[in-house]
């Protein structure tokens, strides 16, 4: 496994900081955030010094039921070809449902949510982990995910379904101690047992990340500090193994640059105390499940269990963002969080793609938006919600201030239209202001 070393996941808000940053050996960038044609010239300086620079997928999909998009795969190969990459990494996440396979609508999550473990999750998990193997040009590593919600009737810990899907597809992992935190306090399941049952050897890399905990709910936020819990995983895991890389997350609400630098160095001490342990003798050294280059036999999942498992995520994700009933089984609590969650994150990110909607609708956007969104399901990307949302408001004879309405119907026309109108660079030019006055 290539060493990589310690990283930080690179944004555009913190790029001049990494460049500064003493001891970083390489970045990770979200796969989707840029284009291969127009790499950050922040990139391109970090590549020239000998920074390893690896996309980190997150909208592929690969726990849905549906065998993955070639568009997509094709998208994730060109960013690893133009970065460079040695891999690439993604999710064991499903981040829609319905279509063809339920006879429904296709619906949008926005956002990661996990699988059920049951044998049908895995076996189209492993077919469709098996498919973007043969489209991408380097190695594909998944992480596990954060949950806020757990699915009824599972057949397998988190440990037996991540061994089970090494073992059946040679595929690596990006083992997210943060998220085995976000379990543990969510989900009631013991990180211990989970590393125990690890085929550590197929780890290619280790995330680090902190949220928060509200009403005995852990949020991972990745906009605040990393915590001890956390950090003591990291350390549990490096007495199993050398970690081959380990990279700090950091999404928004970033801190000062002395700050980053900081947690960076808690986590090498982390790092640094769980292999002083494996050097005493208490560590169980490297015994596992496959190794990631063994391969098994990988047979086809049955087109039953690609039809049950749509049905049962359609339903999932109908209820978190179409308003349906919660299906039988799951957490009526918990499922209303995971909603709200959605919500919020959906605001965020269309805040950002298009952040004229927020300075033209002032403090009433992220209230507008969230009244939206509980009526109307996200069934393309954020962009295409963006021009939704504000054709909504319009259509509803929103905002009620005129010049407010006037503005936001210039900026609907000048995206809405089969070509840009020349009358919206200056209030995307005041957008840009306004969020560089709050960075």
């Amino acid at each position: 496994m290539r060493r990589l070393g310690t990283g930080i996941g690179w944004r555009p808000e913190i790029a001049d900081a990494v460049e500064r940053m003493p001891g970083i050996d390489w970045v990770e960038v979200v796969a989707e955030n840029i284009c291969p044609g127009h790499l950050p010239e922040s990139l391109l300086r970090l590549r020239e010094r000998g920074a390893t620079v690896i996309p980190h997928g997150v909208s592929l999909g690969l726990g849905g039921a549906d065998r993955p998009e070639e568009a997509r795969l094709r998208a994730l190969a060109e960013r690893a070809e133009a970065l460079g990459s040695p891999l690439v990494t993604e999710h064991i996440a499903f981040v829609r449902a319905g279509g063809p396979l339920t006879a429904s609508p296709r619906l949008e999550a926005g956002h990661l949510l996990p699988v059920p473990r049951t044998r049908d999750a895995l076996d189209v998990l492993c077919e469709n982990v098996r498919i973007a193997q043969d489209a991408l040009p380097v190695p594909l590593a998944l992480e596990n995910i954060a949950a806020l919600f757990s699915w009824p009737d599972e057949e397998l810990t988190e440990g037996q379904f991540l061994s089970e899907l090494v073992e059946r597809t040679g595929v690596r992992l990006l083992i997210d101690v943060a998220n085995l935190h976000t379990n543990h306090v969510n989900r009631g399941e013991d990180p211990a047992e989970a590393l125990a049952a690890l085929p550590v050897e197929a780890i290619a890399y280790v995330h680090v990340a902190g949220g928060f905990e509200r009403d005995g709910v852990w949020h991972d936020s990745h906009a605040h500090p990393v915590p001890r819990p956390v950090l003591d995983i990291l350390t549990a895991l490096a007495a199993r193994t050398a970690p081959p890389g380990v990279l700090l997350e950091r999404d928004e609400n970033f801190p000062e640059p002395a700050e980053l630098e900081r947690e960076l160095t808690m986590i090498r001490e982390a790092v640094t105390a769980g292999r002083g342990r494996a050097d005493g003798g208490t560590g169980t050294g490297a015994a596992g499940g496959a190794a990631g280059g063994g391969v098994a036999v990988l047979a086809r999942p049955a087109v039953r269990a690609r039809e049950r498992l749509a049905v049962a995520q359609a339903a999932v994700l109908s209820s978190l963002v179409a308003g349906t009933p919660v299906p039988e089984g799951f957490d009526r609590v918990r499922m209303g969080v995971q909603a709200r969650a959605l919500a919020s994150k959906r605001a965020d990110v269309v805040a950002k793609v298009a952040p004229e909607l927020p300075v033209v609708l002032g403090d009433g956007y992220r209230a507008a938006f969230l009244e939206y969104a509980r009526v109307r399901p996200m069934t393309g990307g954020y962009r295409r919600d963006a021009l939704d949302f504000a054709g909504h408001l319009l259509g509803s004879g929103r905002p009620q201030d005129a010049e407010a309405r006037r503005r936001l119907r210039e900026w609907w026309l000048d995206r809405a239209g089969p070509r840009p109108r020349s009358g919206g660079g200056r209030l995307a030019r005041v957008a840009r202001k306004v969020l560089l006055r709050g960075a």
